[in-house]
């Protein structure tokens, strides 16, 4: 009776014992899983942010950046790249959606103009920059020394600007693949151009095809997986520059993984 009593409390405190470690367990993971999944920021209040410059604000009613935030999704603690940042329009945003504890590296070409270079370096001051340095590096080799597993890259209304510049592309998207963390993700926003132009009007009209940006993209190994319509415009007859003042411009906006 006595040995049957003690198996008895035995199984009960073995039991017990089981019960926390999955209790603990159950805790740690769904702690784990929130922080994996951070909720993503208030956009719009970050793009009402009074110390934002009135060139930003005023840019916003243009670029309409809200939409793409909240595509691209950015959330806190992310390490981003923002290729062709030029004078850091777009780092800023991504800045001030990865705080706290996240950063951004805005890449532009070592040759980039000074013009530019000096715009950036003065946006590296504002309050929304803190979390943000500047990457100056070749298009081709865009991450700085060291610098790997990011969680995102963007490249805005810049990749076409590769196909006249002397850039490996081919490189160039191996290069952002092998930067990003598996699942990572990259987006690219660009001026569209008419089907089966290829990357000719690169220079001419600033724009390149979407099918041809998607299939060299996809060649570095990255998959597809959402596609914006936010920024088009069906009025874009795409015989025209796409920097032309007052005219519509279709814009697409791709979002691509790197498989896990």
């Amino acid at each position: 009776m006595i040995a049957t009593t003690r198996r008895i409390h035995c199984i009960a405190a073995a039991a017990s014992v089981a019960a926390s470690v999955a209790a603990l367990a159950f805790g740690l993971g769904f702690t784990a899983d929130r922080a994996q999944a951070q909720a993503a920021p208030d956009y719009a209040a970050q793009l009402a942010a009074p110390d934002r410059s009135d060139n930003d604000h005023a840019a916003d009613k243009r670029r309409d950046p809200l939409p793409f935030l909240q595509f691209a999704a950015p959330r806190p603690g992310m390490k981003v790249l923002d290729m062709g940042a030029g004078g850091g329009y777009s780092t800023e945003l991504m800045a001030r959606a990865v705080a706290p504890n996240g950063k951004v590296y805005g890449q532009n070409p070592p040759d980039a103009s000074d013009k530019m270079k000096a715009a950036f370096d003065a946006r590296l001051a504002s309050p929304g920059m803190k979390d943000a340095v500047a990457d100056a590096r070749p298009f081709d080799d865009p991450a700085p020394p060291g610098v790997n597993d990011l969680d995102m890259i963007t490249f805005l209304f810049f990749y076409h600007d590769t196909t006249y510049m002397n850039v490996d592309r081919a490189a160039m998207d191996k290069a952002m693949f092998a930067a990003l963390k598996p699942g990572g993700i990259l987006v690219i926003a660009d001026h569209a151009a008419l089907p089966g132009q290829g990357t000719t009007v690169g220079k001419t009209l600033h724009r390149i095809d979407e099918d041809t940006l998607k299939q060299e993209v996809e060649a570095a190994g990255f998959k597809l997986v959402a596609e914006g319509n936010f920024w088009r415009n069906a009025a874009d007859t795409k015989d025209y520059p796409s920097y032309k003042k007052d005219v519509p411009i279709d814009n697409f906006v791709l979002k691509f993984q790197k498989p896990n």
